[in-house]
């Protein structure tokens, strides 16, 4: 299988889109502030890539002198131009990653894309994979992706709206048959949208609701997803025909999409019963608002007549029947023999009463009795070889999406759920004090009170509003159930899940309002899927044994009887990399996946691990087919969930073309990873035992480096706070949610999103690799055998490559010199030089044993289009890193700062993080 494209130099058309785009940059920076303003900013880039490329000491104190020597307006405009070019070139960037799909299908068949879902049909094939196995791999498969609005997506959706439409432009421009008039048209309306560009008002001025956040979330649904996720399955579909043709394929739906947005309370106030139920209605209110405009679309292309056509019988009865039924005669199709015109004309108004009245579809199961009625009237006239796909992707669009459009998670804090279960026993005299019990009078209570039929919550009782609030979420998931189908809400997650009582306490809530239900004959009935969340180092490591007391337990068991002993896990790459360090945390998470896999299958449980990555590299992300990848290959097969974070929303879900290629690539590595694991009778063969024991060894040094600073420097925190723009991030009005879950200044209750988010707007990175030289470094300066070692385990075992890969990739971001500006923010300077010394020396050994395992020269010499890309942003990202530390220095100096210098310092924050392309 050829899959090497023949172009003499790939990125030369990249290059046009960057120089075309900077020159209408340049025009229309001349025409906002003149010559002055171009001259300004091109002078201060030439700077910072002459220091790129050669550090002079005189030019440095030049640059220095030039940036404190601006001064508003010309300063803001400076700081909106270098961030203006940031994303003017991250467009360009996705429109080269299209132009470079549609090279590889411009080929002949004998060369396939990477990573493409025909190269891994064509992988199975040319290794005598039966249809048999591949049955098994797709009954196998699952993933699904589950969209968060965590404060990170530092981008407004009017802006997201002129990139997109820019992208449009980029790619219009690349058609071979464009007449010169069209591209001049097409050039035009690119100025234009530039322009509008630059004369939008970047920041919010206002935190955002959480409904507008669902909002925003619902904008990729509309946009891409709606049309990509039945392309994915077809795509499937089309490529096992071609290469499997004996047998007529039908792929299960394995790819799917779910929701936090407006159902995360974990640390969110702003998340109350009714804005979930707000969040249920709109979401619904899109997707029938899809499946009507599809419908419409039908109904003008199905214009085939009884005349000419024999279509069946169950169609024409069940037109008589329901037409008087549903419709009144101005909505009937006028036309007695287009049938399939009247059909859909019933269909339409039928979801349009959807939630209204009874003339509506009760469930999304009734539309598809619809939809195949008419999918099988088609099969009797229309020619067999020559289906008419379209009906059949309304058909899988309705599977996916039902009625509910994504299946909202719910999740909250144990110590919630804790403190109201605490209160209702108090009311009831079951004990006085439940949260001073120990875990096992824990676990005896809330058994006995779920062996028990009778209810416990007192009508009318006096609770506190929290506990009122608690009792009121699990009604709503009730009424949910019935309003909008069980699939609307099927998993309740428990962050800080440290105990077995912590799941079992959710029960007991669900008990009370109806959705779990012991019945008088002993049998269960159960609605709701409960989930830990495991997070810090601590509870990664009592995973197992919590999971197991669990399994152990009649009352659990029956629970998870009717799930179909299905156990969903949810384990945080952020608390955990947060205290011990990315390597630790990343190792800790493989061993917990591995133990818990191992547990659970002696009680015959299946697993389903959700990954709560983030999309920066210090909280777990990277892209989405190496994180797939990365897990233990065992657990693959159980089915993967991962989470898809604010920030990395809109890079690969804005653009159809791109959301395609991302989800390919996703579905090609879960193909090949579960027809892998189909295949190993030994799931342990695929990993050596001594690469585990010499990643533990590593892991147990790396700890105590990374808590030696973190936690063992008592200055550490102030050096934190002071020398990272922490402070200012809390005006940048980006989430609906808190940066800290209480509002108190201690480390353990910052979250981890803007933990990382203040690291790497002073280019420091520190949690995406510190620490991880000084373990890799320790064991490889043992023994030669120790380096060759792991440079088989980079070079065989998926795991260990992606945690060095994307250490090689924080490096690179990463940028010592630039990060050593922020120290002038720290009041005392020996503190700033101590710490920054430690972190400098940690980050060249880093450095130093990474070249070593990859033998490259240089850091992502094996990636050279993200390498070439980190290089084309370095010149415009330094000078708003050197305008930023100058701008908190005034902040900071100010009692009462002007909201001018405010907007700037907000301004630079921006820009970073669309120059980085990843934020927290």
């Amino acid at each position: 299988m050829n899959t090497e494209l023949k172009v003499n130099d790939s990125s030369l058309p990249l290059r046009r889109d960057v120089k075309l785009l900077g020159q209408i940059l340049g025009e229309i920076l001349v025409n906002h502030g003149g010559t002055e303003l171009l001259d300004k900013v091109e002078k201060i880039r030439l700077m910072c890539k002459t220091l790129r490329n050669f550090y002079d000491s005189e030019i440095y104190d030049e640059l220095k002198q030039e940036i404190t020597n601006l001064s508003s307006p010309m300063r803001k405009q400076v700081i909106r131009a270098f961030s203006m070019y940031f994303h003017l070139i991250n467009i360009a960037e996705q429109n080269h990653r299209i132009r470079r799909r549609r090279q590889y299908q411009l080929e002949d068949d004998t060369i396939v894309q990477p990573d493409s879902i025909e190269s891994a049909i064509l992988f199975l094939k040319e290794n005598n994979v039966s249809e048999e196995m591949i049955q098994d791999v797709l009954s196998k498969l699952s993933l699904e992706l589950v969209i968060t609005a965590h404060p990170t997506e530092a981008q407004k959706r009017s802006i997201l709206e002129v990139q997109q439409r820019i992208a449009v432009i980029l790619k219009n421009l690349d058609h071979p048959l464009l007449t010169n008039r069209e591209r001049r048209k097409l050039e035009e309306s690119l100025f234009n949208e530039v322009t509008i560009l630059w004369q939008t008002d970047e920041l919010r001025h206002n935190k955002p609701s959480v409904i507008d956040e669902v909002r925003n979330g619902l904008y990729y649904f509309d946009q891409t997803l709606f049309e990509v996720l039945p392309e994915i399955h077809r795509e499937v579909e089309d490529c096992l025909e071609r290469n499997y043709s004996t047998n007529k394929w039908y792929v299960p739906n394995f790819l799917s999409f779910g929701s936090w947005i407006g159902g995360d309370r974990d640390g969110n106030p702003n998340v109350t019963p009714e804005v979930t139920w707000e969040t249920l209605h709109k979401q619904r209110k899109l997707v029938l608002k899809k499946y009507i405009n599809v419908l419409i679309d039908l109904m003008k292309r199905y214009s085939h007549s009884t005349t000419r056509v024999d279509v069946s019988q169950e169609l024409i009865q069940t037109l008589e029947e329901e037409e008087g039924k549903f419709l009144t005669d101005d909505k009937k199709w006028p036309v007695n023999t287009e049938v399939y015109r009247r059909k859909f004309a019933i269909i339409i108004e039928r979801l349009k009463q959807v939630g209204k009245s009874d003339l509506g579809y009760r469930s999304a199961e009734e539309l598809l009795e619809d939809l195949n009625l008419v999918k099988n009237s088609l099969k009797k006239h229309h020619p067999a070889a020559h289906e008419l796909k379209t009906i059949q992707k309304l058909i899988r669009q309705v599977q996916l999406f039902g009625f509910h459009l994504a299946t909202l998670d719910i999740r909250n804090h144990s110590g919630e759920h804790e403190a109201a279960i605490t209160e209702i026993l108090r009311k009831v005299r079951i004990t006085e004090d439940y949260a001073q019990l120990d875990e096992e009078d824990k676990i005896k209570i809330l058994e006995n009170i779920l062996k028990d039929p009778r209810p416990l919550l007192l009508l009318n009782e006096d609770y506190t509003p929290e506990t009122q609030q608690m009792i009121q979420v699990f009604q709503m998931i009730k009424n949910a159930h019935k309003e909008f189908g069980s699939r609307s809400i099927s998993v309740y997650l428990v962050s800080m899940t440290k105990s077995p009582s912590d799941l079992l306490e959710i029960l007991v809530l669900a008990k009370e309002t109806g959705i779990y239900r012991l019945h008088a004959d002993g049998t269960v009935e159960s609605q709701l899927n409960v989930a830990p969340l495991l997070e810090t180092i601590d509870d990664l490591t009592a995973g197992p044994k919590i999971m197991e007391t669990l399994f152990k337990m009649p009352v659990y068991r029956n629970h998870l009887k009717v799930m179909n002993d299905q156990q969903e896990i949810m384990l945080g790459y952020s608390d955990g990399s947060k205290d011990g360090g990315t390597l630790t945390a990343n190792w800790k998470l493989y061993k917990a996946q591995i133990e818990i896999h191992e547990m659970a299958s002696k009680y015959k449980i299946g697993l389903k691990f959700f990954h709560g990555r983030g999309g920066s590299l210090g909280r777990g992300g990277g892209p989405l087919n190496k994180s797939i990848l990365s897990q233990p290959s065992e657990t693959i097969g159980d089915g993967v969930k991962i989470t898809e974070q604010g920030e990395v929303l809109s890079s690969r879900y804005l653009l159809e073309d791109i959301a395609y290629r991302s989800l390919e690539q996703a579905t090609s590595t879960l193909i090949l990873a579960t027809a892998h694991v189909s295949n190993e009778a030994e799931h342990g063969s695929l990993r050596d035992e001594s690469w585990e024991l010499a990643l533990e060894e590593i892991s147990s040094v790396a700890l105590k480096k990374y808590q030696s600073l973190v936690f063992g420097d008592s200055d550490f925190l102030t050096y934190f706070n002071e020398a990272t723009p922490l402070r200012e991030l809390g005006d940048l009005n980006i989430g609906s949610r808190p940066m800290s879950r209480k509002n108190r200044g201690r480390f353990e209750d910052l979250r981890a999103i803007p933990w990382v988010f203040a690291w790497t707007q002073s280019r420091q990175l520190l949690p995406a690799w510190y620490a991880a030289g000084t373990g890799l470094e320790r064991y490889a300066s043992q023994s030669e055998r120790n380096l060759l070692q792991l440079k088989q385990m980079y070079e065989k075992w998926p795991f260990f490559r992606s945690t060095i890969d994307n250490l090689q990739m924080a490096l690179m971001k990463a940028d010592i010199t630039t990060a050593k500006e922020y120290l002038s923010l720290v009041e005392d300077q020996k503190i700033a030089e101590r710490i920054f010394s430690n972190i400098l020396e940690e980050y060249e050994k880093t450095k130093e044993i990474l070249l070593k395992i990859t033998g490259d020269k240089e850091l992502l010499d094996h990636t050279p289009n993200i390498k070439d890309s980190v290089y084309r942003r370095n010149p415009y990202v330094d000078p708003l890193n050197f305008l930023q530390v100058e701008l908190i220095k005034q902040l900071r100096s100010q009692d009462e700062p002007t909201e001018e210098l405010i907007t700037e310092v907000l301004l630079t924050i921006s820009g970073i993080s669309a120059g980085l392309r990843n934020t927290g």
